[in-house]
């Protein structure tokens, strides 16, 4: 069509596209920046999961090629890795978002879930991982988390550091747009020049590495150096995360203090057991149906062998009393498993509500299914 000399054809407008709830946290959390891209430290990641708010706050830092070359050369290699290795490394490291989306669905993997996951990033089946089938994560997570954004206007707005930042970005990609760095998690795998290849017991033994670290760190805050939590403390790590208003909430911990007459506390390998647990939910879920009709109330003797068929460990009698103190409604000694698995849903997605859709670990798994499925 003929335009005349004053017109022009009108650009496209690129849409402001709304954040989803895990970017607002990735970028509340995020303390580095290299070449317009943001990125978690280590400590960042570490601290988004136990934290609601970055402590202190503080300014996104720039890197540059010098700073962040010496940055990537602290990577412990692949065979030192611990369950202490993000916290020695402290801000020594940069973590991709998508990255960040792996982590945190490492842990809500059960252990059988290891070589499930080992599998589908090993897209060859020779039983080993290359870098470049790792990044093919990327491509995957991106699809994942695509059509989860809305719309949005300048009235939505997030602190970040102390200042406040629009809670949109102005492209379809967002926080997902390639980087073209190597990070911490690919020098640790593969290498500084990337031809190291990942087996599965180095990729089983760093999850389980992760796992155990979130788990320290989250007893330590309230152990303060002892060997044990209180009753009470338990309560309120497996509580911080749930939905539940204040009123609620305080209700749990006074039913609790008021139910308990013997409190030895809860030793570190109780605490971790129980949140291996927590990560078998669906098939705890499962089994209990196969003890009950119409969704009756279970025992504490039915509860601990449901525990054990789906996890093959058993809790002690002092932690299965304790949590039945925390959610058995009258004090009858019959717990409604249905309440207890939603409330621990909260507690096992740390506080990320999930909707309708297909998010996280299933929607990757789902996407997986769609990237073998379709020619390239």
């Amino acid at each position: 069509m003929y335009l005349g000399d004053n017109e022009k054809e009108e650009e496209p407008k690129e849409k402001a596209v709304k954040l989803t709830s895990r970017e607002r946290r990735f970028l509340k959390f995020a303390s580095v920046q290299f070449d317009g891209q943001t990125y978690m430290t280590p400590y960042d990641f570490l601290e988004s999961i136990i934290h609601q708010q970055p402590e202190p706050p503080r300014e996104r830092r720039n890197l540059t090629q010098k700073e962040l070359d010496k940055v990537l050369t602290m990577t412990p290699k692949l065979n030192t890795g611990s369950s202490k290795m993000f916290r020695s490394m402290k801000n020594n490291g940069i973590i991709s978002y998508t990255e960040y989306l792996f982590l945190l669905s490492i842990l809500t993997k059960p252990i059988a879930g290891f070589r499930i996951a080992f599998n589908m990033f090993d897209t060859d089946g020779n039983e080993r991982i290359d870098k470049t089938e790792f990044l093919v994560m990327e491509k995957i997570f991106s699809h994942a988390w695509k059509d989860k954004r809305g719309m949005g206007d300048d009235s939505d707005m997030l602190t970040v550091a102390g200042s406040a930042t629009k809670d949109y970005v102005d492209d379809e990609q967002g926080l997902q747009r390639q980087h073209n760095v190597d990070t911490t998690l690919t020098i640790h795998f593969f290498g500084e020049k990337g031809n190291n290849e990942l087996h599965y017991e180095g990729f089983r033994k760093f999850m389980a590495d992760l796992q155990t670290e979130v788990l320290e760190q989250e007893f330590n805050e309230f152990s303060k150096g002892q060997n044990t939590i209180s009753e009470v403390d338990f309560a309120r790590i497996l509580l911080r995360y749930t939905h539940l208003d204040a009123d609620a909430h305080e209700m749990y911990l006074e039913r609790l203090v008021g139910r308990l007459t013997s409190k030895p506390g809860i030793t570190f390998d109780q605490f971790k057991v129980f949140c291996q647990f927590l990560n078998n939910l669906e098939d705890f879920s499962i089994a209990m149906r196969m003890y009950t009709l119409a969704d009756q109330p279970i025992s504490q003797e039915e509860f601990q062998r449901a525990v054990f068929i789906c996890t093959e460990t058993s809790l002690s009698k002092h932690l299965v009393h304790t949590v039945f103190a925390i959610f058995d409604e009258d004090g009858d000694g019959q717990l409604s498993y249905r309440e207890f698995i939603a409330i621990m849903k909260d507690r096992l997605h740390r506080g990320f509500k999930m909707a309708a859709k297909l998010e996280g670990w299933d929607a990757f798994k789902s996407c997986v299914k769609q990237e073998i499925k379709t020619p390239s």
